[in-house]
């Protein structure tokens, strides 16, 4: 299973071979949509479950029952290794009384397998600690303090049990200003400082979704076009400016109706709103906040009716008073809009799905191992570089500041096994991420538990990844916004 995906990714060289890695000693956290335990690819040798403990945050605490949520934490039930394992005894339908768990949408089964699954994964004797995230919002994401809490835990689990930890987490949205600053992602920044931790989140699946669109507007206009495709429900426009540029903003209905919106007088946030044909506008306008400099406006399109007015929108920008005069336009995700809806002229870079621009974090993309080459759904970062002129002494080259993505790994046609029994081929950076994270967990055994470097975690772990990438066909420089430092090599990884 996925043999030739983890020949390709350097994999085979350390399990097969010396030093013979399976991830022993290390816990791999999944964060997602649960799991189906009965699997045997979550099963060791004598039957008995891997999986540590599962957190179903969308379970209902039942005292009298002692179904409890994990000590210090308020929602969902936690269900240890043991009643695991009593459940596998009475069988699937009887087992389930006793643990509850579904996963009805197979993704977490699925980045579970691939992770460390038996067959199918990586790291193929790593303990697994499932969270099955609370129930998501509209957009398909989990509420924001529902996946802090989920980190914070697994975090936790491996500093009380004194072993290595790596929190998979394989999704994403594009709320927000992709640059590091909300809350989730300085969280996720601080909190990957705790315990001996490796935090390996995907870079989503937005990079040909034509749901970002930026530019550069100094003097004059500058006219962005959105197609509203048929029936489209609901719709969110996010508008990310630096606080110091000062800009106005008209927003065209496809007939021709419009609202401006006077942000260059703007003394506090508040909300406008307007009705235009059949579609009604909310608009936030924001300030700074106390942990971001950037300015957001957003904009809620509600149907008076079923559906959005369908054609062309148009947002004109007019700079008031511009220092760098820069813009950045999101929509939500790919799979919260109707195919026809997007940019017309979509900006395919920094398109990577927050959490995974957290600084601290190893961000994922996907590629074609058949093809040799990125996939171009794969969220597309970005390479920021000194600008004041500095070189290094060696070629007069810029000094790479910051990239993301760090890594790609295989993320098109991958087997996973599926709930119920069987496996699939899927695609996206969903499963390529764990590919690094069962990766991370061979790394962190040779390191940590067999004592050849015990600080192997974090920052290192992210540094000696970037190190092993290898390159791929027709991509000369590295980094590069779509493969970050290039694709996962774990033998070139590890400093043997």
């Amino acid at each position: 299973m996925n043999d030739y995906e983890k020949e390709q990714s350097c994999i085979f060289q350390v399990t097969q071979r010396e030093p013979f890695l399976t991830g022993t000693g290390v816990i791999v956290a999944v964060l997602d949509s649960g799991i189906d335990y009965f699997l045997p690819e979550f099963l060791d040798e004598k039957g008995q479950t891997r999986i540590l403990a599962i957190w179903d945050q969308t379970a209902v605490p039942d005292t009298t029952k002692g179904l409890l949520p994990p000590p210090g934490y308020q929602e969902g039930v936690l269900y240890t290794r043991e009643q695991i394992n009593e459940a596998l005894s009475l069988g699937r339908e009887e087992g389930l009384k006793k643990v509850p768990v579904f996963d009805s949408s197979g993704h977490g089964t699925a980045v579970a397998g691939v992770a460390v699954g038996t067959t199918a994964g990586v790291a193929i004797k790593a303990q697994l600690l499932v969270v099955k995230l609370g129930n998501p919002d509209r957009n398909s994401f989990p509420r924001t303090t529902q996946l802090m809490r989920g980190i914070q835990y697994s975090v936790n689990v491996g500093v009380e049990q004194n072993k290595p930890v790596v929190v998979n987490i394989s999704f994403g949205n594009t709320y927000g200003d992709h640059q590091g600053n909300s809350l989730l992602e300085r969280f996720i920044d601080n909190v990957s400082e705790i315990g001996r931790t490796a935090i390996i989140i995907g870079s989503g699946n937005e990079g040909t979704s034509n749901g970002h669109t930026a530019g550069v507007v100094r003097t004059g206009k500058r006219t962005v076009e959105l197609a509203v495709g048929n029936y489209e429900t609901g719709l969110s426009i996010q508008l990310w400016t630096y606080y110091q540029d000062v800009f106005n903003l008209v927003i065209y209905s496809p007939g021709g109706e419009q609202m401006p919106l006077q942000i260059a007088r703007l003394k506090q946030a508040h909300t406008e709103r307007a009705t235009l044909e059949q579609t009604q506008l909310l608009c936030y306008l924001g300030k700074p906040l106390p942990y971001n400099v950037q300015q957001e406006i957003f904009i809620d399109m509600i149907p008076t009716g079923s559906y959005l007015t369908q054609g062309i929108w148009r947002l004109e920008l007019e700079p008031v008073s511009v220092v760098t005069g820069e813009y950045r336009f999101y929509l939500p995700s790919y799979a919260a809009r109707t195919t026809g809806t997007g940019f017309f002229l979509p900006t395919p870079d920094m398109t990577i799905t927050i959490p995974s621009t957290a600084r601290r974090a190893v961000t994922v993309g996907a590629y074609n191992t058949t093809l040799g080459s990125y996939a171009d759904f794969s969220g597309r970062g970005y390479v920021y570089r000194y600008s004041d002129g500095r070189t290094d002494t060696a070629g007069g080259q810029q000094i790479v500041a910051d990239v993301k993505p760090d890594i790609v790994a295989p993320g098109v046609n991958i087997t996973v096994p599926v709930p119920y029994g069987g496996y699939e081929q899927v695609s996206g950076t969903s499963f390529a991420t764990p590919f690094v994270a069962g990766s991370a967990a061979l790394m962190m055994e040779w390191g940590i538990v067999q004592g050849n470097d015990l600080f192997l975690y974090g920052e290192k772990v992210k540094a000696y990844l970037q190190r092993g990438a290898k390159p791929l066909r027709a991509q000369n420089e590295y980094p590069n916004v779509q493969l970050g430092w290039g694709a996962l090599c774990l033998r070139d990884s590890l400093p043997v």
